[in-house]
């Protein structure tokens, strides 16, 4: 259960950056409101799950989930540069990511 809310907290952590981009600063509203609850969430959630994971894994999963999310959608969604060094780095840092996950262990 608190890989999971790893996972979840590094979804957000994606939703936090990408509205970070959008807010422009803090200068739009909305944007800058996704921005707060992503955040909050994000931090809430890794927040628990560390009660029972050791926390170089736990944090290394959560910023590589929102590294990797966030350059992907910005690659899809916000016309980011698409190459093959920028796909086979967040391909490596999946991969890192699971090996992580895998190595970790509960107290």
């Amino acid at each position: 259960m608190a890989w999971l809310l790893v996972v979840v907290a590094g979804l957000l952590e994606t939703g936090f950056a990408v509205c970070l981009k959008l807010s422009h600063g803090f200068t739009r509203l909305w944007p800058t409101i996704a921005f707060c609850i992503f955040a909050l969430g994000s931090f809430g959630l890794l927040t628990l799950a560390l009660k029972k994971l050791d926390v170089g894994p736990a944090y290394a999963v959560w910023t590589g989930i929102g590294a990797a999310g966030t350059a992907i959608y910005g690659m899809v969604f916000l016309g980011d540069l698409v190459s093959t060094l920028k796909i086979v780095s967040i391909t490596l840092v999946i991969v890192g990511v699971i090996g992580l996950q895998l190595s970790g262990s509960a107290h």
